[in-house]
């Protein structure tokens, strides 16, 4: 049985710990925007008709635009960033990979799980943001041959545009990942990018196969990156969130340990204390397993700032 990777969500095993319905529940423990980009509404005909060309590549073009896409790169939708990371490892011959942790877990276990190595090497993995703790990475320099490979994990980064290291998209060796569902609050629509060189995505388009996104996602996906008004108006949202965050868990004793607008890491006495005692009141945050001190919080939507205000 594969091992079981930690992750936020969970909710169900807090339930089970501490009681409650769904719906009774505030769920903080991942760094999906809790205001999602409101659904367009489809013609009947995109639930039954295979995907066309056609409207896949009107939504990597809509990507190009709004991400600053060089036209040296190539643009890839996929079913959500996660299916990028697990084949990713598959696209060279394995060797050794340098990841600066603590990151997010899947790039590590997807690269040994394909018999790479970690350590200093051919390839290397910049999460930017950094999950969990927010911090930026310096553009790294170029790769050292044709063999090199980078990977660029920009899932938290619309919120910080300014941040974005998309114009190393066009270097060989290089491939910058996009994930829709984070900033858009659509996780279960499971669509994600991969941005950089044609090669590897090509490599990348034929592990995934044909139709490899939905009708429904791809007409979300175009609709979503063409708002750029949405997107500049959920930033300040975010951005105003964030403080407003810091502002109550400062207040009763956690220190800000880093973030992002779209989540916040606090350092407290005991990051499991804190998460139970939360729990009690119905609010489910996360913790990790290399950090006793670490606790991480998503944004509260609209409706869910008094109940996490009123959980102590």
């Amino acid at each position: 049985m594969a091992e079981t990777r930690d992750h936020g969500g969970g909710l169900d095993a807090a339930r089970a710990r501490h009681g409650g319905d769904a719906a009774e529940w505030l769920d903080l423990s991942t760094g999906i925007n809790p205001e999602a980009y409101p659904l367009p509404v489809f013609p009947p005909e995109i639930w039954n008709r295979l995907p066309d060309r056609d409207a896949a590549a009107a939504l990597e073009e809509a990507a190009r635009t709004f991400w600053r896409v060089p036209r040296a790169a190539a643009v890839l939708a996929a079913p959500g960033a996660s299916a990028l990371i697990a084949r990713i490892p598959r696209l060279l011959p394995p060797g050794r990979v340098e990841i600066r942790g603590p990151t997010y877990n899947e790039h590590a276990a997807s690269f040994l799980a394909a018999g790479w190595k970690e350590g200093p090497g051919g390839a290397r993995v910049l999460v930017h943001p950094n999950n969990p703790d927010g911090r930026l990475h310096a553009a790294p320099g170029a790769g050292g041959g044709p063999e090199a490979l980078t990977v660029i994990d920009e899932s938290f980064c619309d919120v910080l545009p300014g941040a974005s290291l998309i114009a190393l998209s066009a270097r060989p060796g290089t491939l910058v990942l996009k994930s829709f569902g984070k900033f858009w609050g659509l996780a279960g629509v499971r669509l994600g990018f991969a941005i950089g060189d044609p090669v590897l995505i090509a490599g990348l388009g034929e592990a995934l196969g044909p139709w490899p996104v939905s009708g429904p996602a791809l007409a979300i996906g175009r609709a979503a990156l063409s708002d750029e008004g949405w997107a500049a108006r959920t930033r300040a949202r975010l951005g105003h969130d964030a403080v407003r965050l810091d502002g109550i868990m400062t207040a009763r004793g956690a220190r800000l340990a880093g973030g992002t607008p779209l989540f916040r890491l606090y350092d407290v006495d005991s990051a499991r204390e804190w998460q139970e005692r939360l729990a009690r009141a119905r609010v489910w945050s996360r913790i990790f397993p290399y950090s006793d001190r670490w606790l991480r919080l998503g944004m509260p939507p609209g409706d869910g700032w008094a109940r996490l205000e009123g959980s102590w």
